[in-house]
Formats: C-alpha cells, structure tokens, sequence
C-alpha cells in the first residue's frame, strides 16, 4: 500500500500561476459528446467561518481562522447526470485489472423522486464514497486528476473574495437571482445554471443540491486551526460524517451562508433495504450532489494512486 505524505503529498503542492496556462477551460470525456466547464480559482487567503455576531451563525463555524489556499480549478456547475452516468452505465473491463474501477451497484428506487434526470439536472442522492470513485474514473478518461474539495477550498471559491455572509452582501434579499432553496425551489431541484454566477463564474454554489467535500466532519476542527495554516484538511478516518457546504433546495436562507456547514447523516439512507446497506447511494437525500476540483499542479500517477487508495478504503 502506498503511504500517503504530509498535505503536500495530498495535491496542495504550493505553486504560483505564473507561466501556467491558468485559465477556464472545457473538459472533454472520451469517446462521448459529454463535456464540463472548469473555472480558475486564484491562490490567497481568508477568513475560514463566521463571527458570532454573523446572523445564522453557528457554533461549529468558530473560531475564525486566517488559511492560505493554494491555486486551483473547480467546475463551473454541480456534476450532471448526463455525467455521472457514463460512469454508471459505462461497461465493465471484460479483462479486469488491481486498478479497475468499480462502478455504482443498482438503483434500488428512483432517487430523483421524479425531479429530472438528464439534460443538465445535478446528479443526486450519491454518497461522499460514490463520488470520489466517479472522480477515479474521470482520472483514467481524461488523464487529469480530480477530486472533491476540501471544506476550505470550498468556503474560499464561494466567497470570491467576500467577507459577508453571502458572496453579495449579508442580507438575504438577493439570494433568489443566485440560488434556488426553499423559498423558490418549490421543493426539488433544477437543471444547473439557471441563477447568476458568482464573482469568480461558480453557478448553484448556494443552494440546488448541497455538496460534498474531502473532509470529516468535526465541531471543532477550526479550534485546532492557527492563523497562515495552509490548505488545512481534516482527513476522514471513518465513514460519517463528512462535511457538506452550500445549503439545498430544502434549505432557509441561513443555511446557504457561505460559513455554513452540513454533517452527512447515515439517516439519508434509512430506506435502503440491502443488507449491509449500501455504500454508493442514499435512497433519502436527494439533495445532495457535488462538484470537483482540479488542483494546479499535477500530482504524479503514483501519488493518485495513492491519495485514491486512502480515501477510497
């Protein structure tokens, strides 16, 4: 088994922008007419959670603490389905290999409860495990690592630079030109992109399907923080919970604040009548998605491996 390194090892490798071709671009998947829009997100830092005196502040999203993040992509819009299901319905290697990839068991129900599937409808209702493996897939299409971000890298690309609740203000009065949520979702979700960006071209970042990140869930992590921590990370050592930014369709105002956090719940799949329960889907959350990150410096095929095989186990 390989052994992951420190942070560094983990693609937060410090590096400028500077004669890099930083810029949006389109990424194809091979062999499908399927492609994604992925953003740059330049280095710097901020203030990682919320004062007390912040409305809807949340005892979880103290202290605040001063984090550098290193440069890096992430997608313009939440994963699709159209997506997401190559990577379902693609045929298994009839010659399989150690490093295969193993796709979702079957639906056992209809997790979009009717809400819309392709055509450009946020994929849904996966967990946090389904979702890395669709990014170990992308990594054998396309040859470009990807990954779900960290709770840090997450907050930094919301705010765009903000230091308000919202990346537009700290009053809720125009969260309904960037987001659906319960006030004007009329309870599901809708096709990506329909609401007004964010300052850096971030579409849903608020609201839709909330998202998943790389980071167990802890109360307490930003009190373990120092001020010119870089890149902090707090790896998952077990199955739940891991943390969920962005608020949902289902979800008040409060809840889409950028400094607002979510724990996954094992609830979200209390339907599942597979024994043991399964691992790739959650029969009671379809509001929840996820979009992806492409760190600026490359990791080597060996360190992927490895970071896949941590994070995968």
């Amino acid at each position: 088994m390989y052994k992951l390194l420190p942070l560094a090892l983990f693609c937060f490798l410090s590096i400028s922008s500077k004669g890099q071709d930083f810029k949006a671009y389109d990424q194809e998947i091979a062999n499908t007419s399927v492609k994604f829009k992925m953003v740059p997100i330049p280095a710097g830092e901020f203030l990682l959670g919320s004062s007390s005196a912040e409305k809807g502040h949340e005892a979880d999203e103290s202290p605040q603490v001063k984090v550098k993040i290193d440069a890096f992509w992430m997608g313009a819009y939440e994963v699709t389905y159209d997506e997401y299901q190559l990577f379902f319905e693609e045929e298994k290697d009839p010659d399989p290999k150690p490093d295969a990839i193993t796709r979702p068991s079957p639906p056992y129900i209809d997790f979009t409860l009717g809400m819309g599937k392709v055509g450009g409808f946020p994929a849904n209702s996966m967990q946090q495990y389904a979702a890395l493996m669709y990014c170990k897939w992308l990594y054998y299409k396309t040859g470009v690592f990807y990954r779900l971000p960290t709770e840090a890298e997450w907050e930094y690309a919301c705010r765009a630079g903000s230091k308000t609740s919202f990346f537009f203000g700290n009053s809720s009065e125009k969260l309904s030109e960037y987001a659906w949520f319960g006030k004007n979702a009329d309870n599901h979700y809708h096709h990506v992109g329909e609401k007004k960006p964010n300052p850096w071209g971030l579409y849903d970042i608020l609201g839709n399907v909330g998202e998943w990140t790389l980071d167990q869930y802890d109360a307490d992590f930003y009190k373990n923080l120092t001020d010119g921590t870089a890149n902090p990370y707090n790896k998952a050592t077990k199955r739940y919970p891991s943390t969920v930014k962005g608020g949902t369709f289902k979800d008040g105002e409060e809840q889409l604040r950028s400094a607002d956090r979510l724990k996954s719940d094992p609830i979200w799949n209390r339907r599942d009548p597979q024994i043991p329960k399964s691992k790739w889907w959650n029969a009671d959350s379809p509001f929840i998605g996820f979009r992806i990150v492409r760190p600026l410096k490359q990791p080597s095929q060996t360190e992927v491996e490895a970071f896949f095989e941590e994070v995968l186990k």
